[in-house]
């Protein structure tokens, strides 16, 4: 059934439903003091630092920072997406889910959306590129071609693995029997158009077919192996509406699919070597789709592993390539991430190598022949300004800073300078530094791998969306720090906005919060939209308020920020106090600028009566604080 899940019912599943129950189903759990623990399902351990507390039906990884309600439990431990999660959800407590349609401002009638219908139709060609392999007169040639890479059925059919026939239409007669069904093949890649014949015919021909699946595991497209002498050797699908190269790794949804966590994922450049890995049981390779490395793919890596292995030729190529990768890496790495390379001998791939010295042999290679990033960042440096000299020196740290204050994690950027004191004996610390500038990324916010814009049953409720703050909060990759924060102290709007999050009612002891709504600090939105959606419904509990903001930046925000306050819970300290000083602080910074814009104002034309009016008003409220009585 399609159409909008009410967030109503959201709020009242959360509350009928027990997290200790839901996780208690999957994990053995053990009671420890009043919460329960038990080893995390999501990273590799020894000793349990997974707890979960009924009180606040939430769990949380102290090893690995998991963290989430019963609904994120079950999207990350089930991989399911946010509708059949609530379905899962819905299942164990024994209701039904209801959908409503959704109206626009108008109160018209709105048809929630669909999934494109080019999945369907890349599906029906990933089956008969499958049949094809099976049965086509041809397919030995195919099946011989496979058979020679040393691969089984078995792995075959894991990758979906096919055989494009020779011809020009068999695809095309197979799947459309009109114009209008050409067009949609030729819209999904599958097909191509001469521009001055018109002629249209398949896209692959004589060719191993590799199905390439979203976060999903829909198919979105295809890379193509020839096997006769045609060029290129390898084909892939054109960008299409619902395929992107610059977005898309190889083989990252059947890595997902065989390994529930994920230590690390190696980054390798074609279909064969990420195929051939797996035959020989290294099963979390992944490659780019004939595009270099970039930050899009990285952000995508590090949604799944904290640790990320790059395999290259060591030819120049090779390397040049590694250096354009440590490129797009550096305004990825937070503190925690980890991102080595492995240089190949010469005149082999890893497909070449795993088969000829096999598994244990690659993986110690991996283990011990793989090199830091920080590491390698110097040793490239070093090769174009050597610190043999003063001048250098100079050369190397004019190359390096740059580069290192593109890190957004505050520690390792701190440890990269440190390195760089080191290799050319000056101080730093007396240079100005400035803090990582990245741009923002639209798909920035961690989304646990799947791709909600394609989600047919998932909307935002129309009650809460617009609570949002504007775009700089929802694209930001974080909140902007300021030196307290670095240092490890909190900001009293990210502070506020956390007691806040445990203490929903003191939302409805602020006074006028939309004066203060326009402020330009992406913190303060995020506290205005706190007060905004809880004034307009006091009954919310903490995870409901989770729950209304799952999948989006500003709900992972929430989700970090309740973590913490699970963690740093100090009696001891006046948190209402510290709440309705910061509303002060916040309050009197916006009327501060009011007043200066009107008194800017006057500078140049008389002021109407109105504004002499509201002047008056604003004066006379920098006197009057917030209470908290």
């Amino acid at each position: 059934m399609s159409g909008l899940i009410p967030q109503g019912f959201i709020d009242d599943l959360l509350g009928r439903s027990d997290i200790v129950e839901v996780v208690g189903s999957r994990l053995k759990l053990k009671k420890t003091g009043k919460n329960y623990s038990a080893l995390c399902p999501f990273h590799n351990e020894k000793s349990p630092s997974f707890s979960v507390s009924p009180d606040k039906q939430f769990y949380y990884c102290f090893g690995c920072g998991a963290g989430g309600n019963a609904i994120s439990f079950l999207m990350d431990y089930e991989r399911l997406d946010f509708p059949q999660a609530v379905e899962e959800l819905a299942r164990q407590v024994g209701v039904d889910v209801p959908r409503e349609e959704r109206t626009d401002q108008r109160g018209n009638k709105r048809q929630p959306r669909q999934d494109s219908p080019l999945y369907a139709l890349l599906e029906q060609a990933a089956a008969f590129y499958r049949q094809q392999l099976r049965h086509h007169p041809q397919r030995q040639r195919a099946v011989n071609y496979l058979k020679g890479r040393g691969l089984t059925g078995q792995i075959a059919k894991l990758y979906d693995i096919g055989f494009a026939p020779p011809g020009w239409d068999n695809l095309m007669n197979h799947l459309s029997r009109d114009s209008t069904e050409q067009k949609a093949l030729i819209e999904a890649g599958l097909l191509v158009e001469n521009p001055d014949s018109g002629k249209r015919y398949d896209r692959f021909r004589d060719r191993i077919t590799f199905p390439i699946r979203d976060s999903r595991g829909r198919v979105i497209g295809f890379g193509g192996r020839v096997l006769g002498d045609d060029k290129p050797k390898y084909l892939n699908s054109p960008e299409t509406p619902v395929f992107h190269k610059g977005r898309e790794l190889y083989g990252l949804f059947e890595a997902r699919r065989q390994h529930r966590q994920l230590d690390d994922i190696l980054v390798v450049e074609g279909y064969m070597d990420v195929i051939a890995l797996a035959q020989h049981g290294i099963g979390n390779a992944v490659a780019t789709l004939g595009t270099a490395t970039s930050e899009e793919h990285l952000r995508r890596l590090f949604r799944v592993v904290n640790s990320v292995v790059f395999c290259f030729d060591g030819d120049n190529a090779g390397r040049q390539a590694a250096w354009r990768a440590l490129l797009a890496c550096l305004p990825t790495l937070e503190d925690g991430r980890h991102v080595r390379f492995l240089f190949l001998p010469e005149g082999q791939d890893p497909d070449s190598l795993v088969r000829e010295e096999g598994q244990d042999a690659f993986r110690t290679r991996l283990s011990s022949q793989a090199v830091a990033l920080t590491d390698y960042l110097f040793r490239h440096l070093s090769e174009e300004a050597s610190p043999d000299s003063l001048e250098g020196k100079a050369h190397l740290a004019s190359l390096a800073l740059p580069l290192i204050e593109q890190v957004p994690g505050s520690l390792l950027r701190r440890l990269l300078r440190q390195s760089l004191e080191r290799l050319t004996g000056m101080d730093l610390d007396s240079l100005p530094t400035t803090a990582p500038q990245s741009a923002p990324t639209q798909d920035s916010s961690p989304d646990y791998g799947y791709d909600y814009e394609y989600l047919p049953n998932y909307e935002p409720n129309p009650d809460w969306a617009d609570h949002l703050p504007e775009e700089p909060v929802r694209k930001a990759a974080r909140p902007r720090q300021d030196k307290r924060q670095r240092a490890g102290v909190d900001n009293p709007l990210i502070s506020a906005a956390r007691t806040l999050l445990h203490h929903p009612h003191l939302a409805g002891l602020v006074n006028e919060a939309n004066q203060f709504a326009d402020d330009d600090d992406d913190q303060a939105q995020l506290l205005v939209a706190l007060i905004d959606a809880l004034q307009k419904n006091p009954q919310q509990t903490t995870i409901q308020l989770l729950a209304r903001w799952h999948g989006t930046a500003l709900g992972d925000q929430l989700n970090q920020l309740a973590e913490r306050e699970w963690l740093l819970n100090n009696p001891g300290a006046n948190l209402e106090q510290q709440f309705f000083d910061t509303i002060n602080t916040l309050m009197a910074r916006q009327t501060d600028r009011r007043i200066e814009r009107l008194l800017e104002k006057s500078s140049h034309t008389p002021l109407t009566t109105e504004e002499k009016q509201l002047l008056r008003e604003l004066l006379s409220r920098r006197q009057t604080p917030v209470s908290n009585n």
